[in-house]
């Protein structure tokens, strides 16, 4: 059985498949968005300009929080974005939320998955002690894997120890 000719098809195959449409991206200008919506959810990310837009909620409120090394314990910053978060999401109830839990690159991957799992709880929890309701609420822990920032001093690891609260339209019954 000779590979060679199947590896060679393959990867040409592969190469016009990756060059199908080049144009996708609207020559150069951002993602081409004729239905309003981004990604597979459906949610129109609107202006930051509107109170009621996810735009509004990321940029203006904020959605993520920092943790100290090896904390899950919010600090008096994060409780204040939280805070909005929430005034924000009982407002607003046809989002949900899922809530990543982060971590910095230091430790190892199990410890730092279930610190990512502590993190994303600790801010599940203000958040239904805020009013919103705990079936709008999901967490993920990504610890280690997510980083923003890839480097070994202290700024990098700072920005990736987060949660970061992604909303979603459908929020839970």
């Amino acid at each position: 059985m000779n590979f060679a000719p199947k590896a060679v098809a393959l990867c040409a195959l592969l190469a016009l498949a990756a060059c199908n449409n080049p144009d996708k991206y609207g020559a150069g200008n951002g993602v081409v968005d004729p239905g309003g919506t981004y990604g597979d959810g459906g949610i129109s990310q609107g202006s930051i300009n509107d109170p009621n837009s996810p735009a509004y909620f990321n940029a203006t409120i904020g959605d993520k929080v920092h943790f100290l090394v090896d904390q899950s314990t919010l600090t008096d910053e994060a409780r204040t974005i939280l805070s909005g978060q929430a005034q924000w999401l009982v407002g607003h109830p046809q989002y949900a939320a899922i809530i990543e839990g982060h971590a910095d690159e230091q430790g190892t991957r199990e410890y730092n998955l279930a610190l990512g799992a502590r993190r994303a709880n600790s801010v599940q929890e203000y958040l239904i002690s805020q009013g919103v309701a705990g079936s709008r609420l999901r967490t993920v822990s990504y610890g280690k894997e997510r980083p923003l920032a890839v480097c070994s001093t202290e700024s990098c690891f700072s920005q990736n120890r987060r949660a970061v609260t992604v909303i979603s339209l459908g929020a839970g019954s």
